[in-house]
């Protein structure tokens, strides 16, 4: 089995990025920190030859949904101007303010699918069991939400990358 802090190194920045498009630049660091803990303490159970990256994004994706459920819970103060709220801060990488806010605009099923598919590179059977969906459904999730982000975006019909399906 292969060393954990190895699995860390090669598949953090995934679960990262899939934390940032879900929860925003602030919430993913505890988000990216609670899924490998959780992965930690799994790891010596996981059956050998599993799909690791599936496996990490299907945590990141749980821990995500538990922050979501706690952060509509919690009260918002309303004295307090918009920039100084959390998740505003664009954090170590560049923010692309405009798509990350048409990604954040998309319907759930829709944001979820993009981000799984193209920025964790998950299959669309993996996509569809995040999702509690069928394949086909992730795959029109995943299409709606490309097209919608295209009309948003006034970018052109044509991808400029077509992704293989997996």
């Amino acid at each position: 089995m292969q060393p954990f802090e190895e699995i860390v190194v090669e598949h953090g920045p995934v679960v990262m990025r899939v934390c940032r498009a879900l929860l925003g630049p602030v919430d993913a660091d505890d988000a990216w920190s609670e899924t490998f803990l959780a992965a930690l303490r799994a790891y010596p159970d996981l059956r050998p030859g599993s799909n690791v990256a599936g496996w990490l994004v299907t945590i990141a994706h749980r821990k995500a949904i538990d922050q979501i459920r706690a952060r509509s819970r919690a009260p918002e103060p309303t004295a307090v101007p918009a920039e100084a709220l959390p998740g505003r801060d664009p954090g170590p990488e560049p923010a692309d303010t405009e798509l990350h806010g048409a990604v954040a605009a998309l319907p759930f099923k829709a944001r979820l699918a993009v981000v799984y598919r193209y920025l964790a590179d998950l299959s669309y059977a993996e996509v569809g069991a995040l999702l509690e969906c069928s394949q086909a459904a992730a795959r029109r999730n995943a299409a709606d939400g490309i097209a919608r982000l295209r009309r948003h975006l006034g970018a052109s019909p044509a991808s400029p990358k077509q992704k293989d399906e997996s």
